[in-house]
């Protein structure tokens, strides 16, 4: 059975206070509700020292928004992987959609980041995803699978051995609009489908998150999908009542 992974990418979001205030109720938030599922939280960098703080004695865990393709060196303003590891990060986000639309990085970039992630000790939570005009065209998998095949063409299908993929609409991220669980699940089933012609036990395997406007009231569906196997949420995961409210639902 795939582990359930409920995942919070709190973007450039808070601040000293808010994170502490944050992460001390939804602690106490999941533990009212015996929560299941893996979580991880995503702050940004100037706060994994203090997030390593707060939760070294808890079940949550934590990883980067990105990191750099390269190894240390003369690359001002970048953080690599190895920095990350010395805050105990083991999870780094690949591939968000901001990252590819707002900061340019390419497929070949993205399947870099992953190698370089994987090279420093980090799992890359890889995100893929169609805009609204390649969906209105039928392009999405023709789109999630050249994002995917970067990646393979740079490291192989063992390397999803030790990954976890995230499949985020670019036209349902931030937008209030949600793909519906059967699309999610059309497009995840694909996923699968494409990676197990390489290694169908690693494809089996790998957990397939959704992530598109996830709330509360929409993730209880979106978890009856049988290849829907958490979620990476933006906005929600800000509320810790909402976000844990989530958590439970997988």
């Amino acid at each position: 059975m795939v582990q359930k992974i409920v995942a919070a990418n709190w973007k450039m979001h808070g601040s000293r206070e808010t994170i502490i205030s944050l992460l001390q109720r939804l602690q106490q938030c999941l533990a009212s509700n015996n929560a299941q599922a893996k979580v991880i939280v995503f702050p940004p960098f100037v706060y994994l020292p203090l997030v390593e703080e707060l939760l070294r004695a808890s079940t949550i865990q934590y990883g980067a928004q990105t990191l750099s393709e390269y190894q240390p060196g003369a690359y001002t303003g970048e953080v690599a992987g190895k920095m990350l590891t010395d805050f105990a990060c083991q999870y780094v986000l690949v591939g968000h959609s901001e990252r590819r639309i707002l900061f340019a990085e390419s497929d070949d970039v993205v399947a870099q980041k992953f190698a370089a992630a994987q090279q420093d000790g980090l799992i890359p939570l890889l995100c893929v995803g169609e805009t609204l005009q390649q969906r209105e065209a039928e392009k999405t998998m023709t789109v999630i699978k050249q994002q995917l095949q970067s990646v393979l063409d740079a490291v192989g299908i063992s390397a999803f051995a030790n990954a976890i993929v995230a499949y985020e609409p670019v036209w349902a991220i931030g937008t209030g609009k949600t793909a519906s669980p059967e699309q999610v699940q059309e497009v995840h089933a694909s996923i699968r489908e494409f990676l197990g012609t390489q290694d169908r036990y690693i494809a089996i395997q790998l957990p397939l998150l959704y992530g598109g406007s996830v709330k509360h009231n929409n993730a209880a569906a979106l978890a009856a999908m049988s290849d829907i196997d958490g979620a990476l949420v933006g906005g929600a995961s800000l509320d810790a009542d909402e976000f844990s409210k989530i958590v439970a639902a997988f």
